[in-house]
């Protein structure tokens, strides 16, 4: 049992590493309007085609020292990055929700929320491609999933969006410019739909938390000041990967303390 449970994680870790591979190709098109699905992996620099053995996932990496074969001009180690931390998200999903229903519904998820995070950090976008199909396949899963409550799902959507939709237009009035785009709340929205209600205050502090102290390094470096401007989109979606593993604890005992009752 214990090895077939370890070819498991194997499995999932191999398995997200090959998605890992497909978002690169999001990550890089999918702003520039361009398909995802043609033409086929490429080098960029002399755009002959990868071979299917130089396109394996972290290994072809390292094997061609992060040079093209034919060129030889730099890949990014971003490639072996996002690989391997899908990889990695996809493991955790099998580890905390087995072989349920739950465990699709958390790969989507978390493909989702990797590609969404490179692309902000890229271009400070979030796309709506990404974000309200992300919405509509979490109300449809909720709906489908018996281990989901399809009103939770929604009452997720409502107070995550909404409740980054009131601090933007809030700071709109009080300072005439726009200080949140309607990526992130489109983005909270979708985190409220898979992970419900409950988890949004988590997400909202923990994102917080994590994008202040990295906002203030980021000032600091750049001497730029409170008009330092950094993506958010990361930071919420990291808040939402730390619920899903391993936060409910925390954000169920805030609840006890703060709202008894509504746990």
């Amino acid at each position: 049992m214990y090895n077939l449970d370890a070819a498991y994680y194997v499995f999932f870790f191999i398995f997200g590493s090959i998605f890992g591979s497909f978002a690169n190709v999001v990550i890089y098109r999918l702003p520039q309007g361009k398909s995802i699905v043609s033409p086929g992996s490429h080098c960029q620099n002399c755009n002959k085609p990868v071979k299917w053995y130089d396109n394996i996932p972290i290994f072809a990496w390292f094997f061609l020292r992060g040079k093209c074969r034919h060129c030889h001009a730099k890949y990014s180690f971003r490639y072996p990055l996002v690989e391997c931390l899908l990889g990695l998200l996809f493991a955790l999903s099998y580890h905390y929700a087995g072989f349920t229903w739950s465990l699709l519904e958390y790969l989507i998820f978390v493909f989702g929320l990797l590609v969404c995070t490179f692309i902000d950090f890229d271009h400070m976008i979030l796309p709506d491609e990404l974000t309200l199909s992300g919405i509509v396949i979490g109300l449809i899963g909720a709906a489908l999933n018996p281990q989901r409550e399809f009103m939770d799902a929604v009452y997720g959507v409502l107070m995550g969006g909404g409740f980054l939709w009131g601090v933007a237009y809030v700071y709109y009035l009080m300072t005439k410019r726009e200080g949140m785009g309607g990526g992130d709340i489109k983005l909270l929205a979708w985190i409220g739909a898979i992970l419900g209600w409950k988890a949004i205050p988590f997400v909202i502090m923990s994102s917080a938390i994590i994008g202040s102290v990295i906002g203030l390094i980021a000032a600091r470096k750049q001497n730029a000041g409170l008009k330092t401007v950094i993506p958010f989109g990361p930071y919420l979606a990291l808040g939402a990967v730390i619920y899903l593993f391993g936060g409910q604890t925390i954000a169920f005992w805030y609840l006890d303390i703060f709202m008894p009752g509504l746990n």
